[in-house]
């Protein structure tokens, strides 16, 4: 049974010709369409796949202390210079919407350079963000866990040498 899901665009048009640049959403809507089409109709051969060997290496960090990080962290790449290179990407003809797309610091800033957001409101909204972002990659993390995978965890605080150490002693089965 093939299920069919339309979604209407923000502006309300559904003409993919007449929307504000949405219309991408509707090709690849037809396109996934016409591959579940082709698929329904026709066998495809099962391929066994090699069975892979991965390491899987997690930081352990204590959540304030990432909190931290993270904050002082965007406070160096915005003090070194980040708005300044959405303004020349958005002189150089880049649009703003491109740029929005392309993840959560060019989606803040974008919204900042044009006006859309104060620099106060950027810099609360992508820290926010970023922090949200981090705490899924954990709950990530401990959903692989709970599905049987093995994830080594590094300590945070440990010296660069010893985290290259404990990296390698994983790699060579230790």
């Amino acid at each position: 049974m093939i299920c069919f899901f339309f979604f209407q665009a923000e502006d309300g048009i559904r003409d993919f010709c007449l929307s504000r640049g949405l219309g991408d959403v509707y090709k690849r809507q037809i396109r996934a369409i016409e591959i579940e089409e082709y698929y329904a109709h026709t066998p495809v051969d099962e391929r066994a796949f090699p069975k892979l060997n991965s390491l899987i290496i997690g930081v352990d960090i204590d959540r304030e202390l990432r909190r931290t990080k993270i904050s002082n962290r965007l406070r160096q790449r915005l003090d070194e210079g980040m708005v300044d290179e959405v303004r020349r990407l958005i002189e150089q003809g880049i649009q703003p919407d491109d740029l929005i797309y392309y993840g959560l610091e060019y989606k803040y800033l974008t919204l900042y350079v044009i006006g859309k957001l104060t620099y106060e409101e950027m810099y609360r909204e992508l820290e926010i963000a970023i922090h949200q972002f981090a705490k899924r990659q954990m709950t990530w993390f401990r959903g692989m866990e709970r599905r049987g995978f093995t994830i080594h965890w590094m300590d945070a605080g440990l010296p660069m040498e010893e985290k290259i150490a404990f990296v390698q002693a994983k790699l060579e089965g230790n």
